[in-house]
Parts: structure tokens; C-alpha cells; sequence
């Protein structure tokens, strides 16, 4: 019987040597670590100054500040919630004068908090006027009817601006034009019900509406703190003023916040493939990575210590133009001394590039811990991808100084935690189960402080898209 062949077996030459396939059978393999996409620069948790914070608990001792008489209405922010400073809703002309705290207090609790977004409709013109509206943060334009019939555009309201006091006595008021949001911010309402509720209850305030005294003046710095009296430049042996520092009564506490995993190991994979790399060690190393990248996201996102949601309203600044300027991050450094980092997505920081550029200009470049960063006016410009980008293509930019004894940004944790593995974070074991699984809690203890308000600044609504033609 013949067996054919085909004219390309025919052509291959016999096997004279041990083929690869079967000598990588004998062979080591030389592997690398396992890899991970998740891992990014993490600059934020690089520069800030880390406080130790025994007990669990930071608080941010501050003086007593407020600026009542300045026109504008100044609110306290703990986190994403805001609350009207009772005393200065004597802000108000229907109020000016008045100084029952405890009344005050009741008003402001009435006060009703509302986030909005840009191009909402607050108030229309020609319907009831029911409450009166407190800017925290934003922009909100008026629009009216003018002498001929079109619409004219009217004041341009922003941060400690109010309107609509008229509506809290008069039953019959009307709003007499349209105020609809140029940015996201927050306001209050009061309503004229929730004011007749404290009225009725209330004879000194009962006694006040009918007077509309004038607040009397009060010394204070430029940046609303009760001033300290002193005198400088005498001669001779006047009288010298006497003074004390006031502090806030409830000054802004911030407790540690936790990430947290249970990682879990088969005894087997721990027991027999521990070679050339320790699985244990591996699975750990990974898991650490996302804990710590969890952490910066959550000091930049967290509603209650997160940098985004924490800076103070009079730090946050709106572009000129949309897009990032150097006049805008110029106008983030006049606001504050020291600032030690621009802090951006790194879609903001090619937007910013691409406007340089298109001016002529290039960033210069520091040297921070061996390498090259951009930078402008010397302050370096660090990526920071946790930083959210909106549907509409906007981002925001931070601008910090930071460090204790700069009164600036820190970061709080605490060490020497039990089996702690690294700084403030620990490792527990956990014990093995039934099913021989080994189990090891994880957990990394944090938070931040703005120790005082310009120590933090956002340029917000940033667009990063590229310019058309």
C-alpha cells in the first residue's frame, strides 16, 4: 500500500534537535509582578502634610468672625450642608438692628437649603412673591421688561446677595422680574409663613418690625474677624485699649473617615505557589493600591471632608472665558499666600496647555522629587484624575497651600493602629473558615482639614473641550 505525500511534507526537513515547545517544559519562566491598570500618580496624597489625629477627632479652632454691616450675608459650610450665620441676617433691611440671637437663630433654622443648577428658573416675573432667597454660592441673573417692551437684563446677583425681603410682610408682593441661574451654586429660602411662624411668637421682633432701627457698626478686619483693639505710634502715658481674641463657639470638627476590604486566600494558594512571588504579598500589594486610590478620591469627592465640596464659597472663582487662562489660575493665586500646587485633571491640564499655547506662552517646568512638572509662576501643576468632569465637558482646578503651620490644607489620620502595615493603614487577620479560606481585614483610617478658608481655591466650570476653527 502506498501512502502519498504532499509536496510540502516532502520539503521539511527532518528533526535533528529538542524543539522549543518541549524544552520550555524544563525551562524557568521569568514573570513580572502582577500589573494594574488602577494605579495613578496619586499626587495629592504625596503633598499634603499628614497630621497625627489621636482620638479619631481633628477640630479647627478659629476666631469668632463675621462680618455683619459689609451688605453681603455669610453662611457656614459643614460638608455639603450650608446654614445661614444667624446674626447675619441683620443683613436685611427688615432686620438691621435686631440682636436676639435666639430669634435670629429660629429664622435662620427655617432657612430651607437649595442646590441649583445653571439655567434653572428660580422666580417668575408677575407671580406671587412667597419667599426670599439667600445666595451661598453662584450667580443668578435678573432679567426685567423695559420701557418698550423687551426684555432688559438686570443686576447680576453672586455670593451673600439676597432678593425678595419685601416678601416676607407684604401678602400681595409680586415678583417684578425673572431670575434664572448662570452656574450651579446653593442658596436658602425663608418663607413668608416660616417668618410669620417665628413672628407671632416672638415680641421683641414684633417690636423691631415696627421700628426698623439701623444696626449699630461694627469693628472687624478685612477679613470679617472681630478686630483687636490696640493702639500704636503714642507717646507719652495714654490709656491703652484694652482686648481679647474671640473664638468660634462651634468650631468645625472633622472625624477620620475609613476605607475598608476583606481580602481573602485559599490556605492552598498561600501553602504551594509562593514561588519565585508570595501570593499573600501580592494580593495585599494590589489591594493596597485600591485603598489608596479610593482615599484620594474621597478627599477630593466626599460630601463631608472633601475638598471639592468644602472649599469656601468667596474661594471659588467662574473662568473668564470657559476655558482655563492664565489670567484665571493668576486669579487663583492672588486669593491666597503660598499656594504650594495647582491641583487638576489631566484633561484640564492639556486644556490648559492648548490655551498657552495659542498665546504664545509655555509653562515653565519644576523639579518636584526628581521630576519635571509643569508649572506657572513657579507653583507646580499636578494631575489629579479623581477630579470629576461633567457631561458638559467642565472640570474644576484647585489651588491649595497646605502644611499646619501655614494655616493651610492637611491631611488627618492616625498611626501606630494594631498590626498596622503601613502608615494608618492595618492588616488583621481574621482567621481561616471551614472551607480553609484565610481572611485579612484591611483597613486605612483619613480625612482632611481646611484650616482656614483661603487656604483653598476652585476655578470652577472649566471647559476642556478645544476651541472650533
Amino acid at each position: 500500500m502506498t501512502v502519498e505525500t504532499s509536496p510540502e511534507a516532502q520539503l521539511e526537513p527532518p528533526q535533528t534537535s529538542l524543539s522549543t515547545a518541549a524544552a520550555r517544559n524544563l525551562a524557568t519562566t521569568t514573570k513580572s509582578a502582577p500589573q494594574m491598570q488602577e494605579i495613578t500618580s496619586r499626587w495629592l496624597l504625596r503633598m499634603l502634610p499628614w497630621v497625627e489625629t489621636k482620638g479619631g477627632t481633628y477640630r479647627v479652632n478659629r476666631r469668632l468672625s463675621y462680618t455683619v454691616g459689609d451688605g453681603y450675608i455669610e453662611f457656614v459650610q459643614d460638608g455639603a450642608d450650608v446654614r445661614v450665620i444667624p446674626r447675619e441676617l441683620g443683613e436685611l433691611a427688615l432686620l438691621r438692628g435686631f440682636e436676639d440671637v435666639e430669634v435670629l437663630t429660629a429664622i435662620a433654622d427655617r432657612c430651607v437649603q437649595r442646590d441649583f443648577r445653571a439655567g434653572e428658573v428660580l422666580v417668575e416675573r408677575g407671580t406671587p412673591a412667597e419667599q426670599i432667597h439667600l445666595i451661598a454660592h453662584g450667580r443668578v441673573n435678573q432679567i426685567s421688561v423695559g420701557k418698550y417692551g423687551g426684555e432688559v437684563s438686570g443686576d447680576v446677583l453672586a455670593d451673600g446677595d439676597h432678593f425678595g425681603e419685601n416678601a416676607l410682610l407684604d401678602g400681595d408682593a409680586k415678583w417684578d422680574y425673572t431670575a434664572t441661574t448662570a452656574t450651579t451654586g446653593t442658596l436658602l429660602t425663608l418663607s413668608r409663613a416660616d417668618f410669620a411662624a417665628v413672628l407671632s411668637t416672638a415680641p421683641s421682633l414684633q417690636a423691631h418690625v415696627e421700628r426698623f432701627s439701623s444696626l449699630p457698626h461694627q469693628r472687624q478686619n478685612r477679613h470679617g474677624e472681630a478686630e483687636i483693639a490696640m493702639s500704636a505710634g503714642h507717646t507719652g502715658e495714654p490709656e491703652l485699649p484694652g482686648t481679647f481674641v474671640d473664638y468660634e463657639l462651634r468650631p468645625r470638627e472633622y472625624e477620620l473617615s475609613v476605607a475598608q476590604t476583606v481580602l481573602r486566600i485559599h490556605t492552598r494558594v498561600a501553602d504551594l505557589y509562593n514561588g519565585p512571588m508570595n501570593q499573600t504579598e501580592e494580593q495585599l500589594r494590589l489591594t493596597i493600591e485600591a485603598l489608596r486610590e479610593r482615599q484620594e478620591h474621597e478627599l477630593i469627592n466626599n460630601r463631608e471632608f472633601g475638598l471639592l465640596h468644602n472649599a469656601a464659597f468667596k474661594q471659588r472663582i467662574q473662568s473668564h472665558s470657559g476655558l482655563p487662562t492664565p489670567d484665571d489660575l493668576d486669579d487663583l493665586l492672588s486669593r491666597r499666600r503660598g499656594t504650594k500646587l495647582f491641583l487638576a485633571h489631566p484633561r484640564t491640564i492639556a486644556a490648559v496647555g492648548r490655551e498657552f499655547n495659542a498665546r504664545g506662552l509655555y509653562p515653565d517646568h519644576v523639579d518636584l522629587g526628581g521630576q519635571q512638572v509643569p508649572a506657572w509662576r513657579g507653583v507646580p501643576i499636578l494631575p489629579c484624575g479623581k477630579i470629576p468632569i461633567s457631561k458638559a465637558n467642565t472640570s474644576s482646578i484647585l489651588a491649595m497651600r497646605t502644611g499646619e503651620d501655614n494655616q493651610g490644607v492637611i491631611g488627618l489620620r492616625q498611626t501606630g493602629l494594631p498590626e498596622e502595615y503601613e502608615p494608618g493603614l492595618s492588616v488583621r487577620f481574621m482567621g481561616i473558615s471551614e472551607q480553609a479560606i484565610i481572611s485579612y481585614l484591611v483597613s486605612t483610617y483619613y480625612s482632611a482639614a481646611i484650616l482656614v478658608p483661603d487656604a483653598l481655591g476652585v476655578l470652577e466650570n472649566v471647559q476642556i473641550g478645544r476651541r472650533h476653527g
